[in-house]
């Protein structure tokens, strides 16, 4: 803004600066023939008395205003220096790759037998634990038989106590004597399948049997109907028929007695599933 009124008012001032040079050019001839005027009038002088004369000077050369300074150039910024190179590691030497190469793997290969031996661990303690739980099993087996073996034992003698202390009170042997003492009489017709109809009820089966098995089984009882013991004289062919009319003859009180009042002392009765 500085600079626009410098040059409004250069441009104000110029037309004035060139009529004062019109004029101070004038002046100047108006001075030199004043000066002729007066070299003639002195040299008249020098035989008249000279006659006084005045003259006002001005200046010839019209005066010009200076320039406004000009600021000099603002000077370029230096450029930027250039960052200094990261300096860059050494590189390690064939010997310490070598190093590092066989750090890591013997830190793999520890790994690896750590790994190795845990999973050998527990697969020990696996067997261990397997090995105990069939030792244990085993045992629990051998305990239940021994007691099954123990309790089918003193059934067996019970049954054979009740059988003799029967046979001692009806006055008669036991059903394995062989003398020549009277022997019972020949059960009834329809008394084998009163037998069958007293224990059939008692047999039970997940499974149907194929076809009709026959099942032989002695029973001895007391003169009062108790039995005191049984045998399978004849197997069936299926062994879950077979133990199933074992067991229904265990399950069974006692057995009716006969047409005449009696109870035979030994009889085969013959059970089939479909009958």
């Amino acid at each position: 803004m500085a600079l626009d009124s410098t040059l409004k008012r250069h441009d104000t001032l110029m037309p004035q600066r060139l009529g004062g040079m019109r004029k101070g050019t004038m002046l100047a001839l108006l001075v030199h023939v004043g000066l002729v005027i007066a070299l003639a009038f002195g040299v008249a002088w020098r035989s008249q008395t000279p006659t006084a004369v005045s003259a006002e000077l001005w200046s010839a050369v019209p005066q010009v205003a200076a320039p406004k300074p000009v600021d000099p150039p603002t000077p370029a910024p230096p450029p930027p220096k250039p960052a200094p190179k990261a300096e860059e590691p050494p590189k390690p030497t064939q010997a310490q790759i070598d190093a590092q190469i066989a750090l890591e793997r013997e830190k793999a290969e520890r790994k690896q037998r750590e790994l190795a031996e845990q999973q050998e661990r527990k697969e020990k303690e696996r067997l261990e634990r397997e090995k105990a739980e069939k030792l244990a099993a085993q045992k629990q087996r051998e305990l239940e038989a021994r007691r099954q073996k123990e309790e089918e034992a003193r059934q067996a003698k019970l049954r054979e106590d009740n059988l003799k202390r029967m046979m001692s009170q009806a006055g008669t042997g036991p059903a394995t004597s062989t003398g020549t003492a009277a022997r019972d009489a020949a059960p009834s017709a329809s008394y084998a399948g009163r037998i069958v109809a007293r224990v059939k009820p008692h047999i039970l089966l997940t499974d149907e049997v194929p076809g009709n098995p026959a099942a032989v089984v002695e029973l001895r009882c007391a003169p009062d109907g108790a039995i005191v013991g049984r045998r399978l004289v004849k197997s069936s062919g299926n062994k879950d028929w077979d133990e199933a009319v074992l067991r229904a003859i265990d399950r069974t009180d006692g057995l009716p007695r006969d047409v005449d009042g009696r109870v035979p002392s030994s009889i085969e009765i013959t059970f089939r599933p479909r009958e």
